[in-house]
């Protein structure tokens, strides 16, 4: 019988980018899983996907692989680990591969990988016709008749082959062992989490998502004048920019950059009334969480925002927007270095006073319906799946 969408249960998902886009690909990937009794889901994916995978509910296998063809592939002067690749996933027999691709991305090379290893059901979303290397494809429309968030446009993929979920948020698994370590780590630093605080991740990946050094510090300054503690978060790359903001502040802080896993990192913002970040990765872990978010946004690309769960959005109108480069080609940076600290500020105790009052409605709904009212936010830890632990907005 020859193989349909239908009947493959050995599925093998291709997302080769960063952290955040492979957060961002979540429910995509639980569609996946749940459409088909008994299908098990591989993710491949790069280094830095790898840090996220296990916090997804629909992968069950994870395959690392810097691609040639990515952009934080390390330089490599053979071929012979792309064909020993190959080798592998053709011995691990799936039956079907989704390609999951940003528009900007090529999926053909992917494609090429799939078919050498002798996949014979292959989707994803090209401009050109893919001819062999995808038995199944979408046509690239993008971004000529519109952005779609990347959420919803790798959903919209997977619908094409019958693959759908009734609750499209990110959702995220966390392990006893990550929750128990996120707490243990800010009781050694000294949050007090009964009263307010909030996580700061002041790094990106790319110099023309970071907001000035000089403006978090600012911020964070005026937050803690308001009785809000701050904690910094980043990984061990980011600890001279974090320790270069807390050198700047006035007032004192707090920082676990460098001392966190994905997992653990989750299980910090599950616990958090706040995050305030760049656009990057921590962001869509946030989403997973449930977690509102306060992004400094810059317009570099507008598909990344955060998915269902409250936030506020910051950055300044520019007429070069949306020029998708890692270095501002103006110079001027100026949809990032015109959001000012106030503006931080007001958002971020604004969704800190809209958080609280619905905790408060929320205590109130379960004693008049006589029942034990919810726990605390920093109990939300005895739950595996977070991903609806507040009320989100669209």
């Amino acid at each position: 019988m020859p193989p349909t969408w239908a009947n493959a249960r050995r599925l093998l998902c291709v997302r080769l980018d960063a952290m955040g886009d492979v957060v961002m690909t979540e429910p995509a990937l639980r569609a996946l899983k749940q459409s088909a009794a008994g299908r098990s889901v591989t993710l491949l994916t790069s280094p830095a996907g790898a840090e996220a995978a296990g916090l997804l509910p629909g992968v069950d296998d994870v395959v690392v692989y810097e691609a040639p063809w990515m952009k934080a592939s390390l330089p490599r002067s053979s071929s012979r680990f792309d064909r020993a690749l190959a080798c592998r996933l053709r011995g691990m027999r799936f039956e079907g591969a989704v390609i999951f691709t940003v528009y900007s991305q090529p999926p053909l090379p992917a494609a090429m990988l799939c078919y050498l290893a002798d996949i014979p059901l292959r989707l994803a979303h090209s401009r050109e016709n893919p001819y062999q290397l995808l038995t199944h494809w979408v046509r690239e429309t993008e971004p000529q008749q519109g952005v779609r968030h990347e959420v919803q446009r790798q959903l919209d993929l997977v619908g094409e082959i019958g693959a759908g979920v009734h609750d499209n948020r990110i959702r995220l698994k966390l392990s006893a062992s990550d929750m128990d370590a996120a707490r243990l780590q800010l009781e050694r630093i000294g949050v007090a989490r009964e009263r307010p605080w909030v996580v700061v991740h002041p790094g990106a990946s790319a110099e023309s998502r970071r907001w000035p050094a000089e403006c978090f510090a600012e911020a964070a300054d005026e937050l803690s004048q308001a009785g809000v503690q701050i904690v910094f978060t980043g990984s061990r790359r980011e600890r001279s920019l974090v320790e270069s903001i807390q050198s700047q502040m006035r007032r004192p802080s707090y920082s676990v950059c460098g001392r966190l896993s994905a997992g653990e990192l989750a299980a910090v913002l599950a616990s958090a009334p706040l995050l305030i970040a760049n656009n990057t990765g921590p962001v869509h872990l946030a989403a997973g969480v449930g977690t509102p978010a306060v992004v400094l946004y810059a317009l570099t690309n507008p598909q990344h925002t955060p998915w269902r769960t409250p936030s506020r959005v910051l950055s300044f109108d520019v007429p070069c927007k949306y020029c998708y480069r890692s270095v501002c080609p103006q110079v001027h940076h100026d949809c990032l270095r015109r959001v000012t600290p106030a503006e931080v500020v007001k958002a971020s105790l604004d969704l800190l006073a809209a958080d609280s009052a619905t905790k408060s409605r929320m205590a109130l709904h379960a004693a008049s319906r006589h029942r034990c009212v919810p726990p605390p936010r920093d109990g939300r830890g005895e739950r595996d799946v977070v991903g609806a632990a507040r009320s989100a907005s669209t």
